[in-house]
């Protein structure tokens, strides 16, 4: 089988030059690619002077993690892919238990390693931490981090089972599956469009899946700050775009809910005086309505494509309510499983 480690680098060149060097050292068995996109640092130069034998793509424009991806990996010819972040210093054999999990079980369509913190290893990283999952109004939230509670890694979560969705900081993914299933969205640019994939995968029966032999530790943030505006924009208008596409029930009432719960949230962020963040929540649902016609076009092809929704990984209750007014932190605690 072949094996692509797919780098998607943004002026990166600090985060190649401190963590490329660990992933090759580690990945004997697969074949390394850097995807630039449209860098405005030395990423480019530094490349091919210190590692020619990584393999190189670069996209004509940057059109963001999403768009980033579906661009290199036209050029990608393997059977399974490996969407790596360039901020991520992976471990001895990381790969080989998530590819011995994905040929054990042909259902399983993607999966992502443990991922752990860079800069405080003992604890669970943001993005991914031990897998993902999806509340009934759609906020997502993972195995050791619900919104920003971050769990101590004692061992709690160190079995493989199936999630909802995937890390797109370490993603395996059948490559076939990659393309049948249209790729990632180009109109998310970044943030939860692995989760709309995942979503779509699900909506035709596939599995996700947290393989828990694996560990990676993710620095977080690398392109986009976490405190960035700017994300939060993202976050709240690609949530709205992926419930559109995907959510298969009354969609005027699931929206009109979360625009309620969104502007709590809005109002939260003004009696912090993060007026910025309140000011993005506001234009990212413009955004979604903005996008609305077409968005409902997808929606269509969606419907017309699903088999059999495999609904693991849903939680029925409210996250918002768990963690607001009762309390609770740690994921273990919601009973899911």
């Amino acid at each position: 089988m072949e094996i692509a480690v797919v780098i998607l680098n943004y002026n990166g060149e600090n985060f190649l030059e401190k963590f490329l060097p660990n992933v090759i050292e580690h990945s004997k068995n697969a074949t390394i690619y850097v995807a630039d996109n449209c860098s405005t640092d030395n990423s480019v130069n530094y490349l091919k002077e210190y590692f020619p034998d990584v393999k190189l793509i670069i996209n004509t424009e940057n059109g963001g993690f999403a768009k980033g991806y579906n661009d290199a990996l036209k050029h990608v010819k393997a059977d399974y892919y490996v969407l790596l972040n360039s901020d991520i210093e992976v471990t001895p054999n990381w790969i080989d238990p998530c590819i011995e999990l994905l040929e054990k079980d042909k259902s399983i369509a993607a999966l992502q390693p443990k991922v752990l913190a860079y800069h405080n290893k003992t604890h669970f990283e943001h993005a991914g931490a031990a897998g993902g999952y999806l509340d009934h109004d759609f906020y997502p939230f993972c195995q050791g981090r619900i919104f920003n509670e971050v769990e101590f890694d004692n061992g709690q979560y160190n079995k493989s089972h199936e999630v909802f969705w995937a890390t797109g900081a370490c993603l395996f993914i059948r490559a076939e599956l990659y393309h049948s299933i249209g790729g990632l969205d180009d109109d998310f640019f970044a943030h939860m469009e692995e989760i709309d994939m995942c979503w779509r995968l699900k909506q035709q029966n596939h599995k996700i899946y947290y393989c828990a032999d694996s560990t990676i530790y993710h620095v977080g943030g690398g392109t986009l700050n976490y405190d960035n505006p700017k994300k939060t924009y993202l976050n709240f208008r690609n949530s709205l775009f992926m419930i559109a596409k995907n959510y298969d029930g009354n969609l005027f009432t699931k929206v009109f809910k979360r625009l309620l719960i969104d502007g709590l949230a809005g109002v939260m962020f003004i009696f912090k005086f993060q007026f910025k963040h309140c000011w993005a929540i506001i234009k990212a649902h413009f955004a979604f309505y903005n996008k609305l016609k077409s968005l409902l076009q997808k929606r269509k092809v969606i419907k017309k494509n699903r088999t059999t929704f495999n609904s693991v990984g849903l939680f029925k209750g409210s996250i918002i309510f768990r963690k607001y007014f009762k309390g609770i932190k740690k994921f273990s605690d919601l009973n899911i499983n």
